[in-house]
Parts: C-alpha cells; sequence; structure tokens
C-alpha cells in the first residue's frame, strides 16, 4: 500500500466519523483548531496530515488515533 492510498483510507475513516456523528466540516474543523478546507482536502485524501492534527482530530470525534488508521 503506498502513502497516497494510506492518506485516501484516513481521509475516508475521519469523513466516516464525522458524518455518524452528524459534524459538518466546518464543525469538525473549529473543534480541531484548522479549517474547513484543510479538513475537505483531508478527507479528499489529497494532503499528509501530521500527528498533532490527527490527535487533535480524533480528540475532537471522540476517537482513539487507532479507531481512525485501520489499515
Amino acid at each position: 500500500m503506498d502513502s497516497s492510498e494510506r492518506k485516501r483510507l484516513l481521509g475516508a475513516a475521519i469523513r466516516r466519523e464525522r458524518e455518524r456523528q452528524g459534524l459538518s466540516q466546518r464543525k469538525l474543523a473549529l473543534m480541531a483548531g484548522s479549517n474547513q478546507t484543510h479538513i475537505w482536502h483531508i478527507e479528499d485524501g489529497s494532503v499528509s496530515i501530521g500527528l498533532d492534527l490527527l490527535c487533535r482530530i480524533a480528540d475532537s470525534l471522540g476517537v482513539k488515533v487507532a479507531d481512525l488508521i485501520d489499515f
């Protein structure tokens, strides 16, 4: 599995959890200290994500980082 596939899978996991909780990208971005455009790119799998932001997203969603990395 290459890095682009990993980014796509991570983005899809974040999107699934966000939608499951009924959160908009904007709301998640505010909760995680980011912006909606960056969340959109993360969920799209088109950008890499740093560990700090990944932890903030997981905390905002109330899940473990490991729950988002299921690959």
